[in-house]
């Protein structure tokens, strides 16, 4: 019997626990640092999306083999080693996800007022990690900055109205803050053109008609060089964005109470403020004939109480293990970790975003999970996986170290625990944040 560490129960750890079970006799621990399984199916995706939410129903399904384990609240590296975790199963399989938002890099990016998409996608999910009054901000004018459907979950959860949202489990403290916004515009700005943009059409068009909002396009900044006529006539999915904005630019304004403004060719270069953010300096862009785009020298200030920077995820180094800085990634062959020689590490393995940095949708971790596996068990086969050196239950050393395991049972509590307090609000599902809430939901389950 194959006994198998998953760390990290997002899709890609899930996908991989799921292949191990399917390929022969086998016995897999999923680990979390926090007491929720899903990853940023529950973290991530916004709170208005329950179609893609919905796959959380069929990552559940594997939970119910009796050969797979669920152990939340569980943190590898502070509340267990990973060499602990290696003395105990023949092999360590890390998808911990790329947990950590990129920066602008720009003088003023940290100021009060300055977050990463990360920050605030995770307080709008109601990640217990999260401080519940990070975003008690009072801005009229936000700046986002990127072009990809993160940002535009952003603009669109800051700008749609809160009753629309008191309809999804966003959690209450939330709900608060939205109700009482005073913002009255979104900026969503990027250094290229549209046709470089890289949301996607179905999101663009539900951003567009948000209720109570005017969308504002320059068409001077809706220019198309050489290479992005090549990419519109190779990628449909190009022309459809570019066809929106288009018409989103001949749109007569409405008179709203609140604006979307989009803006191409523009690079921040500067976030203004002393004490807080007071504005981004904003520098006009060419673009190159090459899919890419350089500065004008020509710049221009935009009011702004808060900016957002949503120009990506990366990786967050694993205790004990290699890392590379530069891709935010841990390095591998094919799954199998290897160490800066490029020789392997036995035993241990990746999938997901730190295997293959923040890249794909939620099924691309399927695809990224089952080469992994299928690399664990070529190796098993070949009897390269090191022979674990510990005893007893990994669930027996975290107990003794007095961490409070949420198992899947107590997860199931958890969910009932929402349903409740959701209906105790008159809402449907609410999330509950706090982690003690989490933790004790999941312990009077277990009649703890």
């Amino acid at each position: 019997m194959l006994r198998v560490a998953v760390v990290g129960s997002g899709p890609a750890g899930i996908y991989a626990a799921e292949s191990l079970v399917a390929h022969g006799p086998a016995q897999v621990d999923v680990y979390d640092r926090v007491p929720c399984p899903y990853g940023l199916v529950r973290y991530g995706v916004a709170p208005d999306h329950e179609k893609i939410r919905s796959i959380s129903a069929s990552l559940a399904k594997v939970f119910d083999s009796p050969d797979v384990r669920f152990l939340g609240n569980v943190e590898v590296g502070t509340d267990i080693t990973l060499e602990e975790l290696g003395a105990r199963y023949d092999a360590v399989l890390v998808s911990s996800g790329s947990s950590a938002g990129r920066g602008l890099g720009i003088p003023g990016d940290g100021l009060p007022g300055s977050f990463t998409a990360t920050e605030l996608v995770s307080w709008y999910c109601g990640h217990p990690d999260t401080r519940i009054d990070a975003f008690t901000d009072t801005a009229r004018h936000v700046v986002v900055v990127g072009m990809g459907n993160v940002a535009v979950d952003v603009a669109r959860i800051l700008l749609r109205p809160a009753d629309e949202l008191a309809r999804t489990d966003v959690p209450p403290h939330v709900l608060d803050v939205l109700r009482a916004s005073p913002i009255e515009s979104v900026s969503l700005v990027g250094r290229r053109g549209p046709a470089e943009a890289r949301w996607t059409t179905k999101e663009l068009k539900e951003l567009g008609s948000l209720t109570g909002v005017d969308v504002v396009v320059e068409p001077a900044e809706l220019a198309v060089d050489a290479a992005g006529e090549q990419r519109l006539a190779a990628e449909p999915g190009a022309r459809r964005n570019l066809d929106v904005v288009r018409e989103w630019a001949q749109r007569p304004r409405a008179g709203a109470s609140r604006t979307l403004r989009v803006r191409f060719l523009q690079r921040p270069v500067r976030v203004l403020g002393t004490e807080r953010v007071a504005g981004v300096e904003l520098e006009r862009c060419v673009l190159d004939g090459h899919g890419g785009a350089t500065g004008t020298g020509e710049t221009e200030r935009v009011e702004a109480g808060m900016v957002v920077a949503s120009v990506g995820y990366r990786g967050v180094a694993v205790p004990g293990l290699p890392f590379d800085e530069r891709s935010g990634t841990i390095p591998h062959e094919r799954g199998r970790v290897v160490d800066a020689a490029g020789e392997p590490v036995p035993g241990v393995y990746v999938a997901g975003w730190i295997k293959r940095g923040p890249s794909g949708v939620i099924g691309t971790n399927k695809h990224d999970a089952h080469e992994t596996v299928a690399t664990l068990l070529e190796d098993a086969a070949a009897g390269r996986l090191p022979q674990p050196g510990g005893t007893g239950d990994a669930l027996e050393l975290l107990a003794s170290r007095g961490v409070h395991v949420v198992t899947w049972s107590g997860w199931r509590a958890i969910e009932q625990a929402e349903l409740a307090l959701g209906e105790s609000l008159g809402r449907g599902r609410t999330k509950i944040v706090g982690r003690d809430d989490l933790v004790a939901a999941a312990l009077r389950a277990a009649g703890a």
